[in-house]
């Protein structure tokens, strides 16, 4: 793969550690289709590559991790635009960083909202800066993540907690979240790289097969969810078309709370 061709996404690889950065600042680091296809693509790069022991995963600048799918996108074409296959891939996305067989480090650099705040989750480790902020936004907008994103959820927080994240749709700060569990540490921003440099290089002085056998073995415990995943995707699929879904993406173009009381049954 050749990085200098990528442009929603940046590529680089130090010394064992391949960072991977989601390179939208001017739209908070959201993803498009072609975004997930080139993050996909590096994934793969670091996993194919026998120097990189190590991913980590980033947004560009200080505002934002990332904030879910581009609903400006979505607003304008009905979906996330392109894809190489024509397809969506998010879920495979998900897929493929529990899959790399090598420990992938959220590097949460602000924001990490809606589908951002699933990518953390599904990483192996969360490192955040302390103006980091973190919270679900599907309901909001007319949308969901009944996989990974809420049940694999649930078994890191609790089902309480998880509930409370996806029904509220709160934000919460870095240290809520380190007292929850769902991170691994808070640093100031202007250590986070530094801090993520320091975890891998622990890393990476361990053995890689061992490594390799530990992730598949957390993975095992929750598989079943993939199932659940695919499930809701396909749901997904249908709901984004309905009256309900579009009312999310009007009121978040107009910048108003969304009227959803005569969609209830």
């Amino acid at each position: 793969m050749d990085p200098a061709q990528l442009t929603d996404v940046r590529y680089e690889v130090d010394r064992g550690l391949a960072w991977i950065t989601i390179d939208r600042p001017e739209r908070l680091n959201a993803f498009t289709a072609h975004t997930v296809d080139e993050l996909i693509r590096c994934v793969k790069a670091a996993w194919a590559d026998s120097s990189v022991g190590v991913l980590a995963l980033t947004g560009a600048g200080e505002r934002a991790f990332c904030v879910g799918g581009d609903q400006k996108q979505r607003e304008q074409t009905g979906d996330y635009g392109p894809s190489e296959s024509g397809l969506f891939e998010v879920e495979t996305l998900h897929r493929v960083l529990r899959d790399v067989p090598k420990p992938v480090i959220a590097a949460i650099n602000g924001l990490a909202i809606g589908g951002g705040h699933v990518l953390h989750v599904v990483c192996d480790l969360s490192l955040a800066a302390e103006h980091a902020r973190f919270g679900q936004a599907g309901p909001r907008v007319g949308s969901f993540d009944a996989g990974f994103g809420s049940a694999y959820l649930a078994r890191i927080l609790g089902d309480k907690r998880a509930r409370e994240i996806w029904y509220l749709c709160r934000q919460y700060d870095a240290d809520t979240m380190l007292r929850w569990g769902l991170v691994n540490a808070v640093v100031p921003g202007a250590e986070l790289r530094a801090e993520v440099r320091r975890w891998a290089d622990e890393i990476l002085e361990k053995s890689p097969t061992a490594l390799r056998f530990l992730k598949h073995s957390f993975n095992a415990d929750s598989e079943s969810i993939a199932g659940i995943g695919q499930l809701s995707f396909d749901g997904l699929d249908l709901f984004v078309d309905s009256e309900e879904a579009r009312e999310g993406v009007r009121a978040f173009r107009d910048k108003r709370p969304p009227d959803f009381s005569k969609f209830r049954r």
